[in-house]
């Protein structure tokens, strides 16, 4: 994978982060920067650590799949998008309150906006990628997104409507499209 598309792959992981950070600088009262980095900053080692623990799991299924891992990676990257594009399209629960800056309710935010970030690991380990630079480029990406988010949310809370998991999605599943292309197309 070229930078750029690692950057992009980055930026589509991190849009679950971006509005589950969004929505917690809604509700914060008092959004100072070491809230912004405790958000952001376990967002980003989630997302971060979810892809490297993916990637190790691909890599030890890595030699009965080769035939297959255009396929495999592509399949995942396009149900991740649809999914997250199936989602921008439900109706969210507006009674949902929540403290974002407690750690246990963190750690379960973390997790939940990590699983897809597992599923691309696996897909970058069948592709053969630098499992350094990706993990820091994600969990970078990650974090920059939350902190904007946490501090976009705490100053304009849910006056814009931004359909942040469509674009994601559209993301993932452009990814996707473009691995298969080149290993079924081009090669």
């Amino acid at each position: 994978m070229h930078f750029i598309e690692i950057v992009f792959l980055a930026v589509g992981l991190s849009m679950d982060s971006l509005a589950v950070s969004v929505a917690g600088g809604a509700v914060m009262r008092r959004c100072t920067a070491g809230n912004i980095l405790k958000i952001a900053g376990v967002l980003g080692l989630f997302q971060a650590g979810m892809t490297a623990i993916g990637y190790g799991a691909g890599l030890g299924f890595k030699k009965y799949i080769c035939a297959y891992d255009h396929w495999i990676a592509f399949l995942l990257l396009f149900y991740l998008g649809a999914k997250m594009i199936y989602e921008s399209y439900r109706k969210e629960d507006d009674d949902c309150s929540f403290n974002p800056l407690k750690m246990k309710t963190l750690t379960g935010l973390g997790i939940a906006t990590s699983i897809d970030a597992l599923a691309v690991g696996i897909s970058l380990a069948i592709l053969n990628a630098l499992l350094l630079l990706d993990v820091s480029v994600i969990g970078a990406v990650t974090f920059l997104f939350s902190a904007s988010g946490v501090f976009f949310g705490n100053r304009f809370g849910n006056r814009i409507n931004l359909r942040i998991e469509l674009i994601s999605g559209l993301i993932l599943i452009g990814i996707g499209t473009k691995i298969l292309i080149e290993h079924t197309l081009l090669s």
